[in-house]
């Protein structure tokens, strides 16, 4: 089955229906060491993670490893620019769950990113990035502890497909001799556009089937979180790019409001449902001038199609939402992406999970941890319907490889959403708990150490930042 791998001779298989594991009490899970500083980190998020399973579980459950190999590892044992094996992806096929550090970006070889080839191999299309405060951690902001959120980020589509021609190569010039020729004049809308001759293409595909998966595995966990916290916001670019970050946002309201209307309702929903509530009289024209500000000076036909939205869900969902019931329903919303760069940090507390697209979630997740205390308090997972992968949210850092000093945190963390994901909730706070204590009390790597006020000498080993978390178990 393998070449050069034997897989642990105790241990079962998690295998996956209908898109969740099923987690036996022995599972067997690859991880990958990672390249520089995972020499460092994995090690000592090993340790935290066996130590938690067994206080939980006092024996009865216990993960058994498989080490595999990705990155500059993997060349050294299977040959140049085997960056990312067979055998590692036969692994990760069989055994569904994975734990990697941090790789680093191949240079040769044909791939661009080990990361972004996971993803893709794998379709692990739901990027998810929880970023929430632990107490004592340094932060830029005054409040970090009013952020929150949680990062739903499309993994395989948008311009991250890496469908793109260089400037002057053939392809190129022809798509844009295309372009310009034929599909552009055969376009009213877009006039007399031209794209420069002397310009590199790319592809920014959105698909209605992955908006909509994405979106749907963020309402479901909305489902999951307190009721204070069932907000599901689409993010977007949709008052430019219509047809690619609009659609989006259109898609996700469209599966919102069919898939799952029974618990969700729209803001815009709500504003309706909330104008009749406190005037039971008000006609659909003044419901209609109230949501929408300017209704007077719009068209006919623009006055129209709100007219029929005002009525539609009156008649459709007034008796299931109304009277205040759509106050207990996930709120669905959209927010325009620069703007809610700006309100994460002026208004935080008023956002749960984000769901966006592949470049516009890669920018919010790593701005949204910078609040909090930094990618290396960051954890990262990437889901599919049939496997997952977790992974530390940082570089590799090699000046640092191998002192025993870098910040395990990150996939500690990421360690923690793996234990959630399994159903393994009680080894997962036992960290969570470790962590928060340990940083609460100013035992934290130089990283962290250097920034308190005061700062914090000496600063704890990487391995003794995981010995301390468990301590606190």
């Amino acid at each position: 089955m393998y070449e050069k791998l034997t897989a642990p001779s105790t241990g079962s298989q998690i295998i996956f229906s209908a898109g969740k594991p099923i987690v036996p009490d022995d599972p067997i899970i690859p991880y990958i060491q990672g390249d520089g500083t995972g020499v460092d980190i994995w090690p000592a998020t090993e340790k935290v993670i066996n130590a938690a399973v067994e206080k939980a579980y006092q024996g009865q459950r216990q993960i058994h490893w498989f080490k595999i190999y990705a990155g500059d590892e993997a060349c050294e044992i299977y040959g140049t620019y085997q960056y990312l094996p067979e055998d590692t992806l036969t692994a990760i096929k069989t055994y569904g769950i994975a734990i990697k550090g941090p790789l680093t970006t191949p240079i040769g070889g044909g791939i661009r990113s080990l990361n972004v080839a996971l993803r893709q191999i794998f379709d692990l299309y739901a990027c998810v990035r929880p970023c929430r405060y632990y107490p004592g951690t340094p932060s830029p902001h005054k409040t970090p502890e009013k952020l929150d959120v949680i990062v739903y980020r499309e993994n395989t589509e948008d311009i991250y497909l890496g469908i793109e021609w260089p400037k002057d190569s053939e392809i190129a010039q022809q798509l844009i001799h295309l372009l310009n020729d034929e599909l552009i004049p055969a376009t009213p809308e877009h006039k007399n556009k031209q794209i420069p001759l002397d310009s590199g293409i790319g592809i920014k595909p959105i698909s209605k089937k992955g908006s909509q998966r994405l979106v749907r595995r963020a309402i479901e966990q909305a489902l999951r979180l307190p009721k204070e916290k069932q907000q599901v916001t689409l993010v977007h670019k949709g008052n430019i790019m219509k047809y690619t970050e609009g659609a989006f946002r259109d898609w996700g309201y469209e599966l919102a409001t069919y898939e799952f209307r029974s618990v969700c309702v729209t803001e815009r929903e709500s504003w309706i449902l909330g104008n009749r509530e406190k005037q039971p009289d008000l006609s659909i024209e003044d419901n209609a001038r109230l949501i929408e500000p300017g209704y007077d000076s719009l068209t006919p036909e623009k006055q129209a199609k709100i007219l029929d939205e005002v009525s539609n869900v009156l008649e459709t969902i007034w008796d299931s939402h109304g009277h205040g019931q759509w106050k207990k329903k996930i709120m669905v919303n959209d927010r325009i992406a620069d703007s809610i760069f700006q309100q994460i940090q002026t208004r935080p507390d008023e956002y749960s999970i984000l769901a966006t697209m592949n470049l516009n979630g890669d920018y919010l997740s790593d701005a949204a941890a910078a609040i909090v205390g930094g990618l290396g308090m960051g954890p990262g997972a990437n889901i599919g319907d049939s496997c997952a992968i977790f992974e530390a949210t940082h570089g590799t850092a090699p000046k640092h490889a191998g002192l025993d000093k870098i910040n395990p945190g990150s996939l500690i963390l990421s360690a923690v959403m793996m234990l959630e994901y399994m159903g393994w909730q009680e080894a997962a706070d036992l960290i969570k708990k470790g962590i928060g204590a340990a940083i609460a009390n100013r035992q934290v790597t130089y990283d962290l150490a250097r920034l308190m006020e005061p700062p914090v000498e000496p600063p704890l080993k990487c391995s003794e930042f995981a010995q301390a978390i468990i301590e606190y178990f």
